[in-house]
């Protein structure tokens, strides 16, 4: 008689997302709405050098086994520093060195350099998700004590996610981003029609600006772009992190951008500006795609044209969306000028673990109070946006 040997669940943690088997790994994340978890992108921000120790952004995954299967994975970094992440824990850092406990490194559980919601564990339908959670909580907090890491850290996470994570002990901080949700548009217009008459007649005038400057955009996706235009996007990308000095977050490398064409290229979308006759664009951002959602990244142009930005980043992309399907579109970060345009402050959430007792016991006693006054915030922006009256579900 055989004996039937129970399977084995087993823990490993990564230093590279080669080490799991693309196949393996896109089972699991191609099924969520977010395209930022997805092995292609990881594996690329590490090959292209952006996400590595020297950088600050040291991979270090956590993935569970059952036999030789992967039934589940957390794409996770040790952090020297706080830089690249959108959200600005400085004063938690601030706070633990005047109670003489060590910040750094900590433990982050993000999509790098992506202030986009949607980060969430990875798990494989079919299994039980509060015992792999519990599971996966456990094996951090064993190699964050271990290790003498101070905390864990998920940003940017998944709504439904961010309500198990709650139950496991991790405290919920409220921020926000500017998102636009298609309110039923049919068209451009329809958009326009969701503003009052004063907002409505600027979006058409700083458009007719870029037209008057002799500019025609063109939406890129796919295989329609050129291998030459992520080498320029780049170039885009370098130049317009350097006007902002050290707040322009210039994390990724040429080779980044270069190795989308032959990886990624299926999620990307260019919205590019020519001027006429010429093969060159004069200005572009770049976008991903995915399912009824799009992602707005980055972007940059050769010279400084009246409304360029806006159409590129907003209304080029809008316009897009609402032709191809388009429910959510993240522009991502800042808000200066998106709230003018049809964005209105959306809350997300990061999530937080500190393992030290008495920088626990000070965040638990004042989140709450912190949350209510983020909402505070985002209740007082939503109020002054330029709509028309009871037009604009804020609801995401």
């Amino acid at each position: 008689m055989v004996e039937q040997l129970q399977p084995r669940t087993s823990i490993a943690w990564i230093n590279r997302i080669s080490e799991v088997p693309q196949a393996a790994w896109d089972a699991l994340a191609m099924p969520l709405s977010t395209p930022f978890l997805e092995w292609d992108w990881l594996h690329n921000m590490e090959t292209s050098g952006s996400t590595t120790a020297r950088s600050g952004w040291m991979p270090n995954h956590l993935t569970v086994w059952r036999d030789r299967e992967l039934i589940a994975a957390a794409p996770l970094y040790i952090k020297g520093h706080s830089y690249g992440e959108f959200v600005f824990d400085h004063q938690w850092a601030d706070l633990s060195e005047r109670l003489g406990v060590q910040y750094y490194p900590k433990l982050l559980g993000m999509s790098p350099f992506t202030p986009a919601e949607g980060y969430r564990f990875l798990i494989a339908p079919g299994e039980d998700e509060d015992e792999i959670t519990e599971t996966m909580v456990s094996a951090i907090d064993h190699f964050c004590s271990r290790n003498r890491i101070s905390g864990c850290n998920f940003l940017y996470v998944d709504p439904e996610w961010r309500t198990v994570m709650e139950r496991h002990g991790f405290s919920p901080w409220m921020h926000h981003n500017f998102v636009w949700s298609n309110q039923g548009y049919e068209s451009f217009d329809d958009y326009l029609n969701a503003f009052n008459a004063n907002q409505r007649r600027n979006i058409k005038r700083e458009r007719k600006a870029v037209v008057n400057a002799g500019l025609t955009f063109k939406a890129l996706t796919g295989d329609e772009i050129p291998r030459s235009l992520f080498s320029q996007m780049y170039s885009f990308y370098s130049d317009t992190c350097d006007k902002f000095g050290w707040w322009g977050s210039k994390y990724l490398t040429k080779k980044f951008f270069e190795q989308l064409h032959s990886t990624y290229r299926h999620r990307v979308v260019f919205f590019a500006a020519f001027a006429e006759g010429s093969d060159h664009p004069i200005g572009m951002s770049f976008c991903l795609s995915k399912g009824d959602r799009l992602y707005g990244r980055y972007w940059g142009c050769q010279q400084e044209i009246d409304c360029l930005h806006f159409d590129a980043c907003y209304y080029a992309p809008i316009e897009w969306g609402i032709n191809n399907g388009i429910q959510i579109f993240d522009p991502g970060a800042g808000g200066r000028h998106k709230k003018r345009r049809g964005f209105p402050a959306t809350p997300n959430h990061s999530l937080h673990r500190f393992y030290n007792s008495r920088l626990s016991q000070i965040l638990r006693s004042h989140i709450d109070q912190i949350n209510d006054l983020e909402q505070q915030e985002i209740d007082a922006i939503n109020q002054e946006l330029p709509f028309k009256q009871q037009t604009i579900d804020f609801k995401i």
